[in-house]
């Protein structure tokens, strides 16, 4: 299993079935500041919740649709990133993330989408890769700008919450306007996830 250094005793790990426990126990403390933003934080309440969220992600992974990445901080989980969608035909991709109050303020979220952007771009030829961000969810909204992303604009009334409709902000970055990718493309055969590109070691 890889692991990839995000600095302050900090960790990209893949996310899988198997680590539930693990997460379910992170996400009960993250609830309050992620429920109203991660869907599936609301649908993770139990250990076979849990699970099934991890195993839908897990089965994407092999479909190539979607991929799961958890942060572990001085050991314990904290957060993490996705591929929230991967369209390898299209050459689109969403990224998003997740965290909880201990691993705020760190810049590892910031690290770890970088990961994720670098392997799309370079590795996988992706044209454009997204993140979307609920209106009022300003710390999304700041990764994605200190991403050097640009605000594309804003559905109305995406998706429900609760009863009630909320607005969805969609920023993107370019393949050509990510600093990593201006250059020649890394070489190698192409890898299966993150840990295979960008300028630092992913294994």
């Amino acid at each position: 299993m890889f692991a990839l250094p995000l600095g302050d005793n900090a960790q990209l790990r893949p996310l899988e079935p198997w680590q539930a426990p693990e997460f379910l126990a992170h996400i009960d403390r993250a609830r309050p500041n992620v429920d109203p933003w991660i869907p599936w934080a609301t649908l993770s309440t139990d250990l076979a919740s849990a699970t099934a969220v991890l195993q839908r992600y897990a089965d994407n992974q092999a479909r190539d649709t979607a991929r799961i990445y958890g942060i572990w901080l001085d050991s314990t989980l904290v957060g993490g990133v996705m591929f929230t969608s991967f369209e390898a035909a299209a050459g689109v991709c969403e990224v998003g993330c997740w965290l909880e109050a201990a691993g705020q303020g760190r810049g590892l979220v910031t690290a770890a989408s970088r990961a994720l952007i670098d392997w799309a771009f370079l590795e996988r030829g992706m044209s454009r890769v997204e993140w979307w961000a609920a209106v009022g969810n300003t710390r999304s909204s700041e990764s994605a700008r200190r991403l050097g992303m640009t605000l594309d604009g804003v559905l109305r009334q995406r998706y429900p919450y609760r009863g009630v409709r909320h607005d969805k902000e969609i920023w993107s970055v370019l393949r050509d306007e990510w600093p990593a990718a201006s250059g020649p493309a890394a070489s190698g055969p192409a890898a299966s996830g993150p840990e295979a590109s960008g300028p630092e070691a992913r294994g």
